[in-house]
């Protein structure tokens, strides 16, 4: 890639494929390829030699070309095309629900707990925690505005929800992992802001899932099979 003719071109926004890609990504494509194994959709040499591929690369349009004659990624594609990636208009309030501030400290919000629609963050000289993977969404659509200086926020969330990043950082790192949920139902949590001097980072914790959304699903599957029934 050639960063200087990039950098003489800053309005220009990179292609979602040419981004560089992290490991919750490269984690995220091994796991798509174990389910096609196991369904019989990969032989075991294909496997072995697209999850080396999948360690080896190093943008997120590498790590699509193992998995873009697969159903999942067609799944995917729809569903990422679904989800705005700004909030809709009036969805989120002006004012913020839950506030969390650390100035040379530290602050959490985790566990089981219920999210508003609108949650400030600010780290100065501190760090916050915010995790999600617990939490109780009561709305489709969450907006977390962090600002770190000097400081971080570390935001996880769900598997099985829709994330998107609309930050930058200044001398900072801003990185919000993009995450596409299957179920259109599922919340998506937008995270704005700034880091100056510091980090804001949001990523999927590995294993946890919005456990509602699971349930309507199940209801719409319960559903199906009584219509099939003909009950």
């Amino acid at each position: 890639m050639d960063l200087q003719k990039h950098a003489q071109q800053p309005g220009t926004a990179p292609r979602t494929a040419e981004l560089r890609a992290s490991d919750a990504d490269r984690d995220r494509t091994a796991d798509l390829l174990r389910e096609a194994l196991a369904e019989g959709r990969l032989t075991a040499d294909e496997h072995a030699e697209r999850v080396e591929g999948v360690l080896a690369a190093k943008t997120v349009g590498e790590l699509e070309v193992f998995i873009q004659d697969l159903p999942i990624a067609h799944q995917r594609r729809a569903a990422h095309a679904s989800v705005p990636s700004r909030p809709t208009a009036g969805a989120i309030p002006v004012d913020p629900d839950d506030n969390v501030v650390a100035v040379f400290s530290a602050a959490t919000r985790k566990g089981r707990w219920r999210t508003g629609r609108r949650i400030h963050a600010y780290a100065v000289f501190g760090s916050v925690e915010i995790d999600l993977s617990e939490a109780l969404f009561d709305h489709q659509q969450v907006m977390i505005k962090a600002f770190s200086v000097f400081g971080s926020v570390e935001i996880r969330v769900p598997e099985n929800v829709s994330l998107r990043g609309m930050g930058g950082g200044v001398l900072g790192a801003f990185e919000v992992d993009t995450l596409d949920a299957t179920d259109d139902e599922a919340p998506v949590v937008y995270v704005d802001g700034w880091a100056v001097l510091g980090s804001v980072e949001a990523r999927p914790r590995r294993g946890k899932l919005v456990a509602d959304i699971l349930d309507r699903v199940q209801r719409k599957v319960d559903r199906s099979m009584r219509r099939h029934l003909g009950h």
